[in-house]
């Protein structure tokens, strides 16, 4: 007998017309699972003329529903719920997979209320079992334990965290169809932007390198020297969740669970003890050079080179040999 729910739908997110990685990291996990299902993929995007859906295609999506309209301009949650109940509705996916950004995440649960179905947040694995059910796999308590969670409604809904996925190989070979739906619009607008406080947009989880702080920082200034060590190695700075509460730089650049999931092939943290909630945000990085003063750190067990130092110490040092080194 014919499923009634067939297929594997991704949320394709977009800002200013760019798609997000995360897309095509959903993409590529996807054409796996459609693998072991035998199931089509689908990709949905929502947004302004002219972005490049193809990409989609070369991603591996057989059909990319393209709701095409300038409504979408602004992360407007409730208009993105509407349009996508819309298609789910229509489709009938069994598995739908959104990227567990900031609007991800808040977007997710509201569709999954609105289609009266469940929803796994922040999925680091995805696994087909032998009755064809997703597998959500998801950290719990603190990382201590693997959670694996069934979905017993339809379709079976997950976030999953950026970078947790390789993306999609592209190919320009692939085929597929482009298909474009009306959008569904509000009588009245809901938001109303005003100014655009950023300047400059930051995704340290996209960094090569990272020099991250935390509880060993003492003021906000010493920033500056973080940030003059990153400069000098090419990267950005990071941040723990104790200097973002503090006020001394913005949640842009935390790390940890509960902030952004990085893999720079470099990763020095400094003055960070090592809480599990930042570990499970960084503990992936090729390198990580940890720097406390403290020798019983937590961050020492998963540091490839431990320093065992006060940071205001040890990063000036660091950052006059390598001004040394350049100037041979």
């Amino acid at each position: 007998m014919e499923k009634e729910y067939k297929g594997i739908l991704v949320f394709a997110e977009q800002k200013k017309g760019n798609i997000h990685k995360v897309s095509y990291e959903l993409l590529g996990k996807a054409g796996e699972l459609a693998d072991k299902l035998n199931v089509p993929v689908y990709s949905v995007l929502l947004g302004p003329s002219g972005i490049k859906a193809g990409e989609l295609i070369y991603r591996g999506a057989d059909k990319v529903f393209y709701v095409e309209d300038d409504v979408f301009d602004e992360p407007e949650e409730l208009v993105y719920k509407i349009n996508l109940e819309q298609i789910i509705s229509k489709i009938k996916p069994e598995i739908f997979l959104i990227g567990a950004t900031s609007l991800g995440r808040s977007l997710a649960p509201r569709l999954a209320a609105a289609l009266n179905t469940g929803l796994t947040a922040d999925c680091t694995g995805l696994e087909i079992d032998e009755d064809g059910k997703l597998i959500q796999i998801r950290p719990a308590f603190s990382e201590n334990i693997l959670a694996h969670i069934k979905t017993d409604t339809y379709p079976q809904m997950s976030t999953v965290r950026y970078k947790e996925f390789d993306e999609a190989q592209r190919d320009e070979q692939n085929k597929g169809e482009i298909i474009k739906v009306a959008a569904v619009k509000p009588q009245n607008q809901l938001v109303e932007v005003i100014s655009e406080l950023k300047q400059q947009e930051v995704n340290i989880s996209d960094a090569s390198v990272i020099v991250a702080a935390g509880k060993g920082l003492k003021k906000a200034e010493d920033f500056q020297m973080i940030k003059e060590l990153a400069d000098l190695l090419g990267g950005l700075v990071g941040a723990s969740r104790s200097v973002v509460d503090d006020g001394f730089i913005s949640k842009d650049f935390q790390v940890g669970y509960s902030g952004n999931r990085v893999k720079p092939k470099i990763y020095i943290a400094c003055g960070i003890s090592g809480a599990p909630q930042h570990l499970a945000g960084m503990k992936e990085s090729e390198f990580i050079v940890a720097i406390n003063t403290d020798p019983s750190a937590p961050i020492f067990n998963v540091a490839d080179y431990g320093i065992v130092e006060d940071m205001y110490k040890i990063i000036p040092e660091l950052i006059d040999e390598i001004k040394n080194k350049h100037t041979v």
